[in-house]
């Protein structure tokens, strides 16, 4: 079965951040051999030059480097780059929109974090 990709992004992203999910979480660790192209394009069933438009920008981000004749292999401070690219995403991408939004409604910061608590709750199951 092909993976499952959205409309809601360029598939060359959907790819990176597939890999990058893959090294954040765990399942791939420093130096291990990342899928190549050719299976990422037989799992997804997608052109290669999407494939390696994705893969291609972790290279230049330096999250995975390439052993010419044996394969792509994730980079040693790979996650830390990953979580740092990510944590400033968040910021600028939701954090700071929700502040803004939320001043203009009128929330103070104490009511903003008690929402925030009570989200908590509600995905912890309390």
């Amino acid at each position: 079965m092909a993976g499952v990709l959205n409309d809601k992004k360029p598939i060359f992203e959907q790819i990176k951040d597939w890999i990058s999910d893959q090294i954040i979480d765990g399942t791939l660790e420093a130096h291990d051999r990342v899928p190549s192209t050719n299976e990422i394009v037989q799992f997804y069933k997608v052109n290669h030059l999407t494939v390696a438009k994705g893969v291609n920008q972790l290279v230049d981000e330096g999250v995975i480097y390439k052993k010419r004749g044996v394969g792509m292999f994730v980079a040693p401070d790979a996650r830390g780059v990953l979580l740092d690219s990510r944590k400033e995403s968040f910021v600028s991408e939701y954090l700071k929109p929700m502040i803004d939004e939320a001043e203009k409604l009128g929330f103070s910061t104490q009511e903003i974090e008690g929402l925030i608590h009570e989200m908590e709750g509600n995905r912890n199951g309390e």
